[in-house]
C-alpha cells in the first residue's frame, strides 16, 4: 500500500470505531435502563479521557515510543475493552471499560494527525483528502449498523460495541504498517507537554486557542439538539437521519475540493476565519426557523465550519509546533476543544435548555441566539486579534 492509501486507511478506522458507538450509543444506553446522568457520565468519558491525552499519548510519542507502535497497542487494548462493553449490562461495569477505553482511545485522535504531518510533503495540499476518510469512516459506521440491523430484521445486543471493536482491531493491526515515526530523543527538555504549553505565550497561538475553545462550547448547541428542532419543524423521525447528513457531505466536498484550493490562496489565517464565520450564519437560520428549507440547507454550515476551522486548526498547530512537540501541541488542541470544550459546552448546553424550556416546550429562537452571539463574537474577535506572521500562515502558499 503507498503511504497515502495507509493513512487514508487509518483515518476512515480511526473515525467507524468512534462512530460506530456514538451515533446510536444514546439510544441503546437507554435500552438498558440507564438514567439520563448516566448516559451523560458514558459520554463524557471521551472528553475526560481528552483532557489528560496531552499528558500521554503526546508525551510518549514525543519522547519514549514510535507513533505507530503506540496507536497499534492502543487500539489492540481498546478491541477487547469494546468486545467486554459489547457483553456489558449494568452501569458498573459499563462505565469502568468506558473510562479505561477513552484512556487509551482519546491520545489517538490526536497522534493520527500528526503521525499524517510527520509524513507528508505538503501537509496544505494533502492533508484534507487524508483526513476526508475519516468523514466517511464515520459515515461507514452508522450505514454497516444499519445493514446489518436490516437484512438479518433484529439488533444483536451490544452490537454497536461488536462493530467497533473489529474496526479497533483492524486499526491496530494497520498501524504495525504504518510509515516509522520514532521519537525525538535529542530534544533537550524531556516533558514535551511542557514545551507544547510553552506555545502559549505567543500571543496569536493564545488567541486561536481561546478562541478553538469558546467555539467547541457552543458546538454543543448543534450536535445535541438538532435532531430533536427538526422534529419539532414538522420532520418525520424517519427522515432527520438521513437530512443530517447533510452536514457530513458538505464536510467530505469541502475537505476534498475547497480546502487545498482555499489554503493555497487565502492561506491558513483565511481558512480559519471562514470556518469561524460559518457557525453564527448557521445558528441564525435555526434562531429564525422558517423556511424549512433554509434551515435544512443551513446544516452544510456545519461542514464548512469544520472543515475550515477544525481542520485548519490542526495544520496550523503543525505549522508552529517544534518538531519534537508535534505530538503533544496536537494533543493541547485536543485537550482545549474535545477535552475541556466539549465538556463545558456539554455542560453549559444543558443549563441554557433547562432555563429556556417551560411545559416541555422549549423556546428554540432564544435558545441558537445563545450560541449565535457567541460564535459571532468569536469571528469578530478571531479577525481583529489573530494575525500571525509567515507566508504559510497569512497569504497564499
Amino acid at each position: 500500500m503507498s503511504l497515502r492509501s495507509r493513512l487514508s486507511a487509518m483515518m476512515f478506522l480511526e473515525y467507524a470505531v468512534w462512530g460506530a458507538w456514538a451515533t446510536v450509543g444514546a439510544a441503546y444506553f437507554q435500552s438498558l435502563g440507564f438514567s439520563d446522568t448516566m448516559i451523560s457520565w458514558l459520554f463524557a468519558a471521551l472528553w475526560l479521557g481528552c483532557i489528560v491525552a496531552p499528558f500521554i499519548g503526546g508525551q510518549i510519542a514525543d519522547r519514549y515510543f514510535p507513533t505507530q507502535y503506540f496507536l497499534a497497542g492502543a487500539h489492540l487494548i481498546g478491541a477487547v475493552l469494546l468486545f467486554l462493553m459489547g457483553g456489558g449490562r449494568s452501569f458498573g461495569a459499563m462505565m469502568t471499560w468506558m473510562a479505561i477505553y477513552c484512556l487509551f482511545y482519546a491520545p489517538t485522535l490526536a497522534l493520527t494527525n500528526s503521525i499524517c504531518f510527520h509524513h507528508l510533503k505538503d501537509v496544505n495540499q494533502e492533508f484534507g483528502r487524508i483526513r476526508v476518510w475519516g468523514t466517511m469512516g464515520w459515515i461507514a459506521a452508522g450505514w454497516i449498523l444499519s445493514g446489518w440491523r436490516s437484512a438479518f430484521d433484529f439488533q444483536v445486543l451490544g452490537d454497536l460495541f461488536y462493530v467497533a471493536a473489529v474496526g479497533s482491531l483492524l486499526l491496530g493491526l494497520l498501524s504495525f504498517f504504518l510509515p516509522h515515526t520514532p521519537p525525538r530523543k535529542e530534544a533537550r527538555n524531556p516533558l514535551a507537554f511542557l514545551e507544547a504549553i510553552k506555545l502559549l505565550k505567543d500571543k496569536n497561538f493564545a488567541v486561536f486557542m481561546t478562541i478553538a475553545f469558546v467555539v467547541t462550547t457552543e458546538l454543543q448547541f448543534y450536535y445535541i439538539p438538532t435532531s430533536i428542532f427538526l422534529q419539532d419543524l414538522g420532520v418525520s423521525s424517519q427522515s432527520v437521519p438521513a437530512i443530517m447528513t447533510l452536514a457530513q457531505i458538505a464536510e467530505i466536498l469541502a475537505m476534498w475540493f475547497l480546502l487545498p484550493r482555499f489554503l493555497g490562496t487565502i492561506g491558513i489565517r483565511g481558512c480559519l476565519a471562514l470556518g469561524v464565520i460559518a457557525w453564527p450564519l448557521r445558528y441564525v437560520i435555526f434562531a429564525l426557523g422558517e423556511p424549512l428549507w433554509m434551515v435544512i440547507a443551513s446544516l452544510a454550515f456545519h461542514g464548512i465550519g469544520f472543515t475550515f476551522f477544525f481542520v485548519t486548526s490542526q495544520i496550523y498547530v503543525d505549522n508552529v509546533a517544534k518538531a519534537d512537540i508535534r505530538a503533544s501541541a496536537q494533543s493541547l488542541l485536543t485537550l482545549a476543544t474535545l477535552g475541556i470544550g466539549n465538556y463545558l459546552g456539554t455542560m453549559f448546553y444543558g443549563y441554557v435548555k433547562v432555563f429556556l424550556t417551560h411545559d416541555g416546550v422549549t423556546d428554540w429562537s432564544r435558545l441558537f441566539l445563545v450560541p449565535c452571539f457567541l460564535t459571532a463574537g468569536c469571528a469578530i474577535a478571531f479577525l481583529m486579534l489573530f494575525r500571525p506572521t509567515g507566508r504559510k500562515l497569512d497569504e497564499s502558499t
